[in-house]
């Protein structure tokens, strides 16, 4: 089991970074370790500076495939439900401007929160319909629609499958839309699908 995560695939969030809506999926790795789960507290890390959420659609696949036409995409999918992908972002950005890798701010323990996972997915389910909505202490702070997608989800598993194989439990966080933000110790987050929560998760006190 690996995480792939898509990085500024909503063209409001590329310009909230001050960057260009990019031209072909940017995907990272997360290790197993960073997987938060339902029910767990969020520990920040020991990192300087701000630690921001990313909601993201989060696809959960269950085949072993290399290369996949983007036709057969969608049918490695089993699951989904909503996620958060959390960065260190004073952190990403001291390395970006070095010319070095993110994982220090994208890969430690704790930084991929899971929701509960939704239905199985069916051929009647329209994974560029969703509405999806990220509320930090009631008030709602990220909120967008998995239409509004640079590359739509049949494109991402595609695309990635090109450079590494895709492997039965492997989750996919398709990328977060406008609104990140800080988090700090004492923030309850809860992630919306179609209205429905999927995700409430607490940030730790000390």
């Amino acid at each position: 089991m690996k995480i792939i995560c898509i990085g500024r695939n909503y063209a409001d969030h590329a310009k909230e970074l001050g960057t260009e809506a990019p031209k072909e999926p940017i995907f990272f790795l997360k290790p197993t370790t960073a997987c938060l789960y339902p029910g767990q507290p969020i520990k920040l890390p020991d990192i300087p500076g701000e630690i921001e959420h990313e909601l993201e659609l989060v696809l959960m696949l269950d085949s072993y495939a290399k290369n996949v036409p983007v036709g057969m995409a969608l049918g490695l999918v089993a699951s989904y439900s909503l996620g958060l992908d959390l960065t260190a972002r004073t952190l990403q950005n001291q390395l970006k401007v070095k010319g070095l890798p993110w994982e220090k701010a994208k890969a430690w323990d704790g930084s991929a929160v899971l929701g509960e996972v939704e239905l199985p997915m069916t051929a009647s389910t329209d994974l560029q319909s969703f509405a999806i909505e990220l509320r930090k202490n009631g008030l709602t702070v990220q909120k967008d629609t998995t239409a509004n997608m640079i590359f739509p989800v049949a494109e991402l598993i595609s695309y990635v499958s090109r450079f590494i194989t895709i492997e039965p439990g492997d989750l996919l966080f398709t990328g977060t839309p406008a609104g990140i933000g800080p988090i700090v110790a004492g923030d309850v987050l809860e992630g919306f699908l179609n209205g429905k929560r999927l995700l409430n998760a607490t940030v730790a006190k000390g």
